[in-house]
């Protein structure tokens, strides 16, 4: 089987669950059955792969721990940055704190973000069943222009979503191996910016996809408000 026919084939089991979860959810919501749907499909995702955040957020409250030992390996390694690398990413992984951890919530997400891209993508003729619901007069299968209210709203919590992960990011980012190396503070301004580029796909989606994307990052900012809770200052 080709990787087009195997990925149609999840396509299909998945539209066949949206399709159930709507259809259930009818006689509460009515018109609004299908855009609950794609949010609960959403929330399901988001727990199936949360066990990964967890680690994800151990390994982050881990790398804090060695903050002193990191000082230390930067103080005696300062005049040799591959040593210092090389001693810096042992000490991570010795402590269950090395970066592929950081990356895998991301990792496991991009199949499910391809299989949601691919699901909300329109055939040929009328849209029909979940495809053809409607939030607040807006079709889910509209683009930006076409539905300018609703995705002003959903932009919106996408900005403050992408800024408060933002921010956040930055405070739990460690310090650099070697701030004074080029290129140092790349990866920490990278993960800050990369919030955002929910903002751009939520404006470039279907607003079906939108809403996947914003429900996920919501989800995401309240993982780690629980999950990723910054250290307490004290006073010395």
């Amino acid at each position: 089987m080709s990787f087009s026919a195997a990925l149609d084939a999840v396509v299909g089991v998945a539209h066949s669950a949206l399709e159930g979860l709507a259809t259930l959810l009818t006689p509460a919501t009515g018109g609004l059955s299908a855009a609950l749907a794609i949010v609960l499909f959403t929330v399901a995702v988001r727990l199936l792969i949360s066990p990964l955040t967890w680690l994800q957020a151990r390994s982050a409250r881990r790398g804090a721990a060695l903050a002193p030992e990191l000082a230390a390996l930067r103080e005696r390694h300062r005049d040799d940055p591959v040593l210092l690398a090389t001693e810096t990413l042992a000490l991570q992984r010795a402590n269950g704190a090395g970066p592929f951890a950081a990356m895998l919530p991301a990792l496991a997400q991009a199949p499910f973000f391809m299989l949601m891209y691919h699901l909300v993508q329109p055939g040929a003729g009328t849209p029909t069943g979940v495809l053809g619901g409607h939030l607040f007069g807006v079709p889910l299968t509209a683009h930006l222009a076409a539905g300018l209210p609703v995705f002003a709203v959903l932009l919106a919590l996408a900005t403050a979503l992408a800024w408060w992960s933002s921010r956040r990011t930055r405070r739990l980012q460690p310090a650099p191996a070697d701030p004074a190396q080029p290129g140092a503070t790349l990866l920490p301004r990278i993960m800050s910016a990369l919030p955002f580029l929910t903002v751009v796909m939520v404006a470039w989606l279907p607003l079906a996809g939108g809403l996947y994307l914003v429900t996920s990052a919501a989800w995401t900012a309240l993982e780690q408000a629980i999950w990723r809770r910054p250290a307490p200052v004290t006073n010395r």
